[in-house]
């Protein structure tokens, strides 16, 4: 297992750049599979998740070229169907969460998809119902596999319809509207998943010879197209990263410049990290985060609590909802952080308040944090990582403690962040990897 040893308690300095967005790439590289011409997709990370995707994709027999370090091409004119029915295929696809997004496309151009249950963070029940329910409004028919834990989905031919979804899940929008694109007819979804990721998706598909109207909305209307064409498509910057280092700004004091953002798509993140009391400035594209001795967190016009909550977009996102609980650890002031959507993803408050953070875990959903306001430095401790974010929350929490911290299974982290170690290195971070 490999972990990292941390050295914390220094002021960090520089500028990073945010990797290409995650969430996007699962969902634009899925998309390849519609067509049987030549996609080329730049500003992809170098993170497992995404990596394991590719791989997936090349056991199919599509054909991936490496461009350039973040750019690659995909032609999907080979497809293998049958090595869906594989252990390979099973295997590969059951340890990443991303794979379910293979089945629109798969039913939409192949009429047959094969999924084991997909695996990814312990972070709760995650439920597959809006993807299926869409899928089977189109036309798809479900047969469950309990001993091996997998799908077989088949279709006739999808065909339109209209749909009002029981939840606005981004995975499951886009894997509807994957298969929607090329169904005889006209999709109406409505409580459609309106994220940049989707947005960035409803473009591509458009760009491909797709016909969908509302993107960037919550209702989506698409007219079913014979086939689709080959494109050149960009990743956003992933706004979580954005995130994720404005509330490593501020716990460790540091002043630090973040490049290319695209500010205009980060809805509600930098507001929310200035109710905290950080100062988030807007300097064209980037962002600069000076070095604060205290941030004050604000409180509501009648005096109550301060509440951090996630929601739909363009509410606040539910994977920032971490790092927004410990930043808050060294504010001057209480907040409610609210977790909605999964019952597990607060669970490592334990690890935070070894370090010495002043957390009361209401219930698996609520958590109050008592601000320290930097008057009571963290304390590192030996720690593993349970999830993507939440590890990068427990990292952020070791860089502003004293002492030397041992982070465990960091490949949770290496999921979702590239090469964090060499870029936090960057900025004067003392961190090193141990592997074994």
């Amino acid at each position: 297992m490999n972990s990292f040893e941390i050295i914390g308690g220094r002021p960090l300095k520089g500028e990073i750049i945010p990797q290409g967005a995650k969430n996007e790439a699962l969902q634009v590289i899925s998309a390849v599979l519609l067509t049987s011409e030549k996609v080329t997709i730049s500003n992809i990370p170098d993170i497992q998740d995404v990596n394991k995707l590719i791989a997936l994709l090349q056991s199919l027999g599509v054909e991936v070229e490496k461009k350039a370090p973040d750019t690659y091409s995909f032609q999907a004119r080979n497809v293998d169907l049958e090595h869906l029915k594989t252990p390979d295929f099973r295997a590969k696809a059951s340890s990443l969460r991303g794979s379910i997004m293979l089945l629109g496309p798969l039913l939409a151009r192949f009429g047959i998809g094969y999924i084991p249950q997909p695996g990814g963070d312990k972070i709760g029940r995650r439920r597959l119902d809006t993807h299926f329910i869409g899928l089977q409004k189109l036309g798809a028919r479900f047969e469950v596999d309990l001993v091996n834990q997998s799908y077989k989905v088949e279709t006739t031919g999808l065909k339109g319809d209209y749909m009002l979804l029981d939840e606005a899940s981004v995975t499951g929008t886009a894997n509807i509207v994957m298969a929607a694109v090329r169904a005889k007819g006209k999709t109406t979804i409505f409580n459609a998943a309106c994220e940049p990721y989707v947005l960035q998706l409803c473009n591509m598909l458009n760009n491909m010879g797709a016909k969908i109207n509302g993107v960037g909305s919550n209702l989506l209307t698409i007219e079913g197209v014979e086939e689709l064409h080959g494109c050149k498509h960009t990743l956003l910057p992933d706004m979580i990263e954005v995130g994720s280092f404005i509330g490593l700004a501020a716990m460790t004091r540091s002043e630090i410049t973040i490049r290319n953002v695209n500010y205009q798509m980060l809805g509600l993140i930098p507001d929310v990290f200035r109710r905290l009391g950080i100062r988030v400035e807007q300097h064209n594209d980037d962002i600069f985060i000076p070095a604060q001795d205290h941030y004050e967190v604000d409180s509501y016009m009648d005096g109550s609590i301060m509440t951090i909550a996630d929601a739909p977009w363009p509410g606040f996102t539910p994977d920032l909802i971490s790092i927004a609980l410990v930043t808050a650890i060294q504010a001057q002031g209480s907040v409610l952080i609210h977790q909605k959507m999964f019952e597990s993803r607060l669970f490592f408050v334990d690890k935070l308040i070894d370090m010495g953070a002043r957390i009361i875990l209401c219930d698996p959903h609520r958590a109050t944090v008592i601000g320290l306001n930097h008057e009571y430095p963290l304390r590192g401790i030996r720690m593993s990582s349970p999830d993507i974010r939440a590890g990068v929350a427990l990292l952020i929490a070791a860089l502003s403690a004293d002492g030397t911290s041992i982070i465990e299974n960091i490949e949770q982290i290496d999921r979702g962040y590239q090469q964090i170690d060499e870029r936090l290195r960057k900025l004067g971070a003392q961190i090193s990897r141990s592997e074994g």
